[in-house]
């Protein structure tokens, strides 16, 4: 079911806005990643925030349920919405901010959204761990590893921000049911003797050991369990990176509370559940033909054919913290990731084709002279 289905019984409603004031001075309060808890900008006072107890538990839905298991709608605290007319994601701020540049890809086509078709709350949230000036020093490290890069990507990606976002997951469980078939082979050796010609020119008869493959055929079957398996519903961030990322640590989750956004960003889910699921079967079956490849007896295989059958899907939406920073580099989005939980690094980067060359040929100049002198 798409992310745009009515729940059965009623239509969904914003959940009640939240505000996070600070109790000593007035002032607004943001969620502080370094100590874990709401601080005030102003006078620097801290709040907890509020501890699960039994009506905020995380819940696992039944995927055949869908989304119209949930009724509430929006994050619980007034914030403004922004859509990226390049790469369509969905941001919220803040209601202070105003967006100038997408937060994915730095396109300054971004347009404000209305509050009609607010997102469904998610489940639970991975609170930041990770703060801006340590994301910065990663970013600045990751910078200084890079080798062939243009000389003025420093300066570039110097002006960019560290921002963070809450980024939208499926979290997936399945039970997997794998039965397999192939042809198993076997080595064994054979002594053959050939005909060759010796270093002075005579046809001489010599024995090798010729290596063949018995082939056998084999079956067998396994069962497997997958947990919080994740699936990116971003689409302003490419997979092959957010993957990079992981592991997020899921056991750490906290049931949703508005209080864990104030004053950050949250980007709304643009892959649907069913979108998502397509994702994580492709991913579960693609490990279970790896590991049903590894329970083949025998040297080698060929003919691998696998038949999974799913059980037990549940399915959770999330939140997961992640620091993003984008540099154009002649028209063209970089982006740069921190996991906003562990400190993973990852990104990508433009390519110096003049640096590459003159390596080449300062390697090619090194390897002349060294050929030369070693004829000598």
């Amino acid at each position: 079911m798409d992310e745009g289905a009515p729940p059965t019984e009623a239509p969904p409603r914003p959940a009640a806005a939240a505000e996070f004031r600070c109790q000593a001075c007035g002032g607004a309060m943001e969620f502080d990643a370094g100590r874990g808890c709401l601080l005030c900008g102003f006078c620097g006072a801290t709040r907890a925030v509020e501890e699960a107890d039994e009506t905020r538990t995380i819940v696992e839905y039944d995927l055949e349920q869908g989304l119209g298991k949930s009724a509430k709608r929006g994050y619980g605290t007034a914030m403004r919405r922004f859509g990226c007319e390049q790469c369509g994601a969905v941001v919220s701020y803040a209601e202070s901010e105003t967006a100038r540049r997408c937060d994915f890809c730095g396109s300054a086509q971004v347009v404000a959204r209305d509050q009609s078709d607010l997102p469904i709350q998610p489940e639970s949230v991975l609170p930041f761990r990770v703060d801006q000036k340590e994301a910065t020093a990663k970013f600045k490290a990751w910078l200084g590893r890079l080798w062939f890069r243009p000389s003025d990507l420093k300066r570039l990606a110097a002006v960019s921000q560290m921002t963070g976002v809450y980024v939208p997951y499926w979290s997936f469980d399945a039970h997997v049911h794998s039965d397999w078939a192939a042809q198993a082979g076997y080595y064994y050796y054979v002594t053959e003797t050939y005909t060759t010609t010796d270093d002075k020119g005579r046809s001489v008869r010599r024995q090798r050991q010729v290596r063949h493959v018995r082939w056998e055929n084999a079956s067998g079957s396994r069962s497997d369990a997958y947990d919080d398996l994740l699936v990116c519903a971003s689409r302003g961030l490419p997979q092959e990176l957010t993957q990079k990322l992981e592991p997020f640590d899921t056991s750490r989750l906290a049931p949703f509370d508005p209080a864990y956004l104030a004053g950050w960003r949250a980007e709304e889910y643009s892959i649907d559940l069913n979108g998502g699921w397509r994702g994580a079967v492709e991913r579960m079956e693609s490990s279970q033909r790896a590991r049903c490849s590894g329970d083949v007896p025998g040297d080698t295989q060929r003919f691998l054919r696998v038949t999974n059958q799913f059980s037990e899907e549940k399915f959770k939406h999330v939140l997961l913290p992640i620091w993003i920073s984008v540099y154009r580099y002649k028209e063209k989005p970089f982006r740069f990731l921190v996991n906003g939980q562990t400190g993973e690094v990852t990104g990508h980067a433009p390519w110096s084709v003049v640096k590459i060359v003159l390596f080449c040929l300062a390697l090619g100049v090194v390897l002349v002279i060294f050929l030369s002198l070693s004829q000598r």
